[in-house]
Parts: structure tokens; sequence; C-alpha cells
């Protein structure tokens, strides 16, 4: 099978490589503790559309201490096994001693369980409590993103009572991708633990939340792990949030855009979004017209982004990679679960345009799922809840609670 790896000897490809070499560090921290005031003007009221899925109900606590965690590299079946049942907490008490650490000598973390807060259940009480401790979040993330990056996430959703999995790819295995190899491997794992999950009560339920393409490609290949494994466990899929893709194509210009991101961090175009936004009295619009109000990319960046776009205009065609790619976006585009969608996107985005998000929502809806999307406007790619904190989470707790909470009441 061919690999990334395997065509590194060429002078193009090797540009890049060492760039990617040389960019070890992390993906800049969206996520830093230097929040910005949530002080939401009329720019910051999104662009929503979708179908009202029940009536709003609140079963929602805020402010809560972080969750418990357990973390391991790649998943082993004998520590996931351990961590799976210290997880299995159906009715928390606020009395239970803490649960003893399970932890990873490796400096790439992999793949770590969060546990929910007790107090949620305490204030939610009765079913509230029980759908929510029977629920794991399963959060993908981005290009580049390791387990730090993803703690803000985490923590929202574990104050809510929810267990949480946050898991990321080195950027390495990306590069050295390989049909069947690695990566899928780790995939293949993470899949099995899931079923199991579901399985193990027959009322556990999973919902995803995934992270730029990268996350999205790696909830393609859960879907097509968990197909083949137990087709069954699909339908206990309660719902997915695409925050910042999809892209449904093999795009060059897009891997280039993401891995370009990654690489140069805040210095970065995509990391500061688009300056020029104007308004309209029917939508909010971002333009990209306007001297000097949305600047062009640094030379170095520039040459960086056209040596990737080359690198990956011959990658991507590989036939094996091309093959193995076309079958997750068809299993993402016209074999979904039939659970709600919420897609979270930005004008504003220079990774993944807004365009080809709202082609695809109008895809999925078409062919008959239920699908929310929200609009940021203005926000840079994977920033939606540092920039809008209040707006984001209004609307993970909406389609939480149309998604998971309908039938507790």
């Amino acid at each position: 099978m061919a690999s990334l790896s395997g065509l590194l000897q060429r002078p193009l490809s090797t540009v890049a490589v060492i760039a990617v070499a040389a960019a070890s560090t992390d993906i800049p921290d969206r996520l830093s503790n230097r929040s910005k005031p949530d002080s939401i003007s009329k720019i910051d009221s999104p662009a929503f559309t979708g179908a009202k899925l029940s009536s709003n109900k609140s079963c929602c606590v805020d402010n809560l201490d972080k969750s418990r965690t357990f973390s391991f590299p790649v998943a082993s079946l004998p520590v996931i096994q351990t961590v799976y049942q210290y997880a299995r907490i159906a009715e928390p008490r606020e009395t239970d001693k803490p649960i003893p650490s399970v932890t990873s000598t490796s400096s790439e973390v992999m793949y770590k369980w969060h546990l929910p807060d007790l107090r949620a259940y305490q204030v939610s009480g009765g079913n509230c409590g029980q759908v929510r401790s029977k629920t794991v979040v399963v959060l993908l993330g981005w290009l580049g993103a390791k387990q730090r990056h993803l703690k803000k996430y985490a923590d929202w959703y574990t104050s809510r009572g929810y267990h949480v999995i946050t898991f990321t790819f080195p950027m390495s295995d990306v590069v050295s991708y390989k049909v069947g190899g690695k990566a899928e491997r780790e995939l293949e794992l993470l899949a099995s633990h899931l079923a199991s999950w579901v399985e193990e009560e027959g009322g556990n339920g999973l919902l995803f939340h995934t992270f730029s393409n990268t996350g999205w490609l790696t909830y393609g290949g859960i879907l097509e792990k968990l197909k083949k494994r137990d087709p069954t466990s699909i339908d206990k899929i309660k719902g997915c949030i695409i925050d910042s893709a999809p892209v449904d194509a093999p795009d060059p210009q897009v891997w280039a855009s993401g891995f370009s991101a990654a690489l140069l961090k805040k210095n970065s175009m995509a990391s500061k979004g688009s300056l020029s936004v104007q308004m309209r009295s029917d939508v909010l619009v971002v333009s990209g017209s306007g001297p000097g109000l949305d600047p062009k990319p640094a030379f170095p960046e520039a040459a960086l982004l056209g040596v990737l776009e080359k690198f990956f205009e011959v990658i991507l065609n590989i036939p094996s990679i091309n093959r193995r790619l076309s079958d997750i976006l068809d299993i993402l585009s016209s074999k979904q679960p039939k659970c709600p969608q919420l897609y979270i996107y930005s004008s504003a985005d220079r990774v993944i345009p807004a365009k080809s998000v709202e082609l695809f929502i109008e895809k999925q809806r078409k062919a008959g799922h239920v699908v929310r999307s929200c609009n940021f406007v203005s926000s840079p790619h994977v920033d939606h809840f540092r920039n809008h904190p209040t707006l984001y989470t209004t609307q993970l707790t909406q389609f939480l609670e149309d998604c998971l909470l309908q039938d507790s009441h």
C-alpha cells in the first residue's frame, strides 16, 4: 500500500515535510485562558437556519468544577477496558471516592476519558441526569490539536454531566498515513470501545463533536468501522456537531491551508480570519472586497501554501489514498446516521470555505436529515468558542436538549 512517507524523496515533497518537521510544536492555542469579553453585538448574531426539533427545555448546570480524567496514548485494549470499568457510572453519588487516574508515559497522549462532574446530576436529577450519565461525547480534534487544546470543550461537557472522550492524531501520523496502517488501527480500537459502551446496558448513547476536516474525516472512519463491527451501534448516535467543516472532496487547496495554519500557528492568516465585514438588512455577510481590509498572506506563508498545494496535488491523487478518502467521504455524504446535525462555521474561515459548508448542508437537508446551521460570520477557523463563548454554548445547549434530553422529561 502507498504511504505519504513513500513520496518524501521527491524534492517538492521534501520541502513540505521539512516544514512539518520543523513545526512539531502545537497549532495555535485558540483556547487559551485569555478569553475575550463576551459582548455579543450585531456582528455576533449568527445567520441561524434549520428545523426546530423540540420545544426548549432547560436542564443545564453552569460553572462547575473540572472533571477527573484518564489518559493514555495509542488506545491499547487492556487500558481501555480498565478505564471503561471505572467509567460505568449510572448514578454517581457525591460520596463516591476519587477514582485513581490512569496516565501515560508517552509525551503524546492521543486518547483521554473525562468523567462527568458529579454535581451536575445533583442539580439536574431524575431522568435528565440518567440520560447524561449514559452518554459519551466524542471530541475529534483538528489537525495538530493536542489534548490541552480540547480541554476547554471537554470541561464544558463534563460540567453538564456527560462523559467525554477526546481523541487527537499527531500531525506525524497524518503525514505518514498509510492505508490500513497505524492511524487506522487506532481508529479500530476506538470504534471497538465505543461499540462496547453502547452495548453494555442497551441504553448508552453517543454524540460526536468534530473539528475541522481532520476531525470530520476521523468521524467518517469511525462510522465505517462501527458499521462493520455492529451496524446497530449506529442507531445509538444521538447527534453530530460539525465545527469548521466539511469539504466533501479531496481538495489540495484546503489541505494546504490546513497544514499551513497548523505549521505557522498564530503567524498564519488563518488564525486571524477576515477583516472585511459588512452588514445587510437581511443577512450578515463577510465580504472579500475592499482595499486593505482583507490582507493577503505574507510571502513566506504564500510560498508555503504554494508548495503544500503542489504536494497535496500529488498525495491526494495516489490511487490507494484517493480511494480511501473517497470511501470515507461517501459515508459522510450519503450514509450518515439519521441523527440531527449541527454545523458551526464562519464566513471568515480561511481554511474551510463557508460556501462548501453551506452546499453540504443543503445536500444533507435534501437527503432528509434534520440539520441546524450557525454562521458565526467573523471568527477564524476552529475559533468560534473563544471569540463568542455565549453564542457558541447556547447553540450547543439547545442542540443537546433537542437530541438527548427530550425523552427525559
